[in-house]
């Protein structure tokens, strides 16, 4: 799964190439999560442009499977909410429980293979969510070991990230935040 728009530019000013072996399941979890919270009402349309763009299926949403699929957001925005490994694990567990899958292995098109989760035939959209984001968030957990993800630190911002791998914790949802914190400290050092 390809990244969003801000993903990419994200990726491009770190450096790193946009198609690198990153999280992209998570990528996609954090969108559609941050694409929820600025807009609670946003439209099934603008829901399946997320999963358009980081290569998910058509879920053929209406009005009704649309607030089904914002409404299962809540959980999976409580466990990116949270830094205690011991609680997400147990809310990681407790989703893969309610909504199994079934792993496999699969190749996109110029992709290497990679785990997907494929649900029961006739699931609906938020069960396809909620074990495709849920097989993501634990893959991620078990191989970091911790919960490497967060909500941005800076004032006025409340989007969501996915740690990915730098040397010290994440603090925010992108490099243009980070600087924005940085300049308005020097400022006010400056002041004072």
């Amino acid at each position: 799964m390809v990244g969003s728009a801000d993903d990419v530019e994200e990726l491009r000013m770190q450096g790193q190439p946009a198609d690198d072996n990153r999280p992209r399941g998570l990528h996609f979890l954090v969108e559609l999560v941050n694409t929820v919270q600025q807009d609670a009402t946003a439209t099934a349309q603008e829901l399946q442009g997320v999963v358009d763009r980081h290569g998910g299926p058509d879920l053929g949403l209406t009005e009704a499977t649309g607030r089904e699929l914002r409404e299962a957001i809540a959980p999976l925005a409580r466990i990116l909410d949270t830094d205690d490994t011991d609680r997400a694990a147990e809310a990681i567990n407790a989703l893969l429980d309610r909504h199994p899958s079934r792993p496999r292995l699969v190749r996109l098109p110029e992709r290497p293979w990679a785990l997907h989760s494929q649900t029961p035939p006739g699931a609906d959209p938020a069960h396809w969510l909620l074990s495709t984001c849920a097989l993501a968030l634990a893959l991620w957990l078990s191989e970091r070991g911790h919960c490497a993800w967060g909500r941005c630190a800076a004032p006025g911002c409340d989007r969501h990230f996915i740690d990915t791998g730098r040397k010290s914790p994440q603090r925010y949802c992108s490099t243009r935040c980070g600087t924005r914190v940085r300049v308005a400290a020097h400022r006010a050092q400056r002041r004072s």
